[in-house]
């Protein structure tokens, strides 16, 4: 395999080494580093021995995304206030033309179904993710891990048991979502504390993440008064020269919101019965830097 050759084949599996390591990691900067890894593992590598390239490199992407998982969790790292993923673009486009494909690679890359994924083991982390999003055998698996696949199973077993009771059952509609969004954000700039409130659901949530380095709230809120409220605040206070986007982010439409044409948050909403559950909010700017370019 010429070098020429050796790059065509890595560059054609890279969305899904990407894939595999943001699931992992939940961070864009530390998926690209661990890809960027095994792009060096890969060149170096006698590559006449390897039969099937695309195994091998989610194998070595996945022990590489393990690892770094095990050093992130062992820093004992403090994060100011709510931690949630770095937003993804998921825009599959023509590249998974399956609708039942489209939605479990949507499922398994959603804000909520990551910010569970954090309390798991690297190991389960990774068997879910080489199971759940990308259909992996078990024995596959238990060979890109050296484990035993009985072991493989009970990992699996665990992690899933976990996910089911951590997470929160939303609709996926991705046109109702887009809709309330955008008539909450309306009514919002209106001072509609009534429409706000017709639109939450009685319980409904807001976790906002800024690393500390922007505003959002360090406590997730809790109720639709105070999640209203909360909105109400901002639109009075403005965005200096705001500007709106909506993108496909973590499976999902969410809407980026610019001030001076630079990323200054995210959000996205989660429904069920028709109204609004959760919100999300990201504000930390290191998370955003990747959405300069879309």
């Amino acid at each position: 395999m010429t070098t020429d050759t050796a790059t065509d084949v890595f560059e054609e599996h890279r969305p899904v080494l990407l894939g595999v390591a943001y699931r992992m990691l939940g961070r864009l900067a530390d998926a690209e580093d661990v890809v960027q890894e095994a792009w060096l593992r890969w060149s170096r590598a006698d590559r006449g021995d390897i039969r099937e390239p695309r195994g091998y490199l989610v194998r070595v992407t996945t022990r590489l995304a393990v690892d770094r998982l095990r050093q992130i969790k062992s820093r004992g790292e403090t994060y100011v206030g709510p931690w949630l993923p770095e937003p993804y673009v998921t825009d599959f486009g023509d590249a998974v033309p399956d609708t039942a494909e489209r939605a479990v690679l949507a499922d398994s890359v959603s804000l909520a179904v990551l910010v569970v994924l954090e309390s798991l083991s690297p190991l389960e982390r990774a068997v879910f993710v080489l199971r759940e999003a990308f259909g992996y055998p078990y024995a596959e698996i238990a060979a890109m891990l050296e484990r035993g696949e009985a072991a493989v199973r009970q990992l699996a077993g665990r992690a899933r048991k976990h996910v089911d009771e951590g997470r929160p059952r939303y609709d996926v509609d991705p046109a109702q979502r887009r809709d309330l969004t955008e008539r909450f954000l309306a009514a919002a700039a209106d001072g509609d504390l009534a429409g706000l409130m017709a639109m939450l659901a009685p319980d409904a949530r807001l976790v906002g993440d800024s690393g500390g380095k922007s505003r959002a709230p360090l406590r997730v809120l809790e109720s639709s008064d105070k999640v209203a409220r909360f909105f109400l605040g901002v639109a009075r206070k403005g965005i200096p020269d705001v500007g709106f986007r909506f993108l496909e982010l973590n499976g999902g439409p969410a809407l980026l919101i610019l001030s001076a044409g630079k990323p200054d948050s995210v959000i996205q909403m989660d429904v069920a019965d028709g109204r609004i559950q959760l919100v999300y909010i990201i504000r930390n700017p290191d998370k955003l830097r990747s959405l300069s370019a879309v």
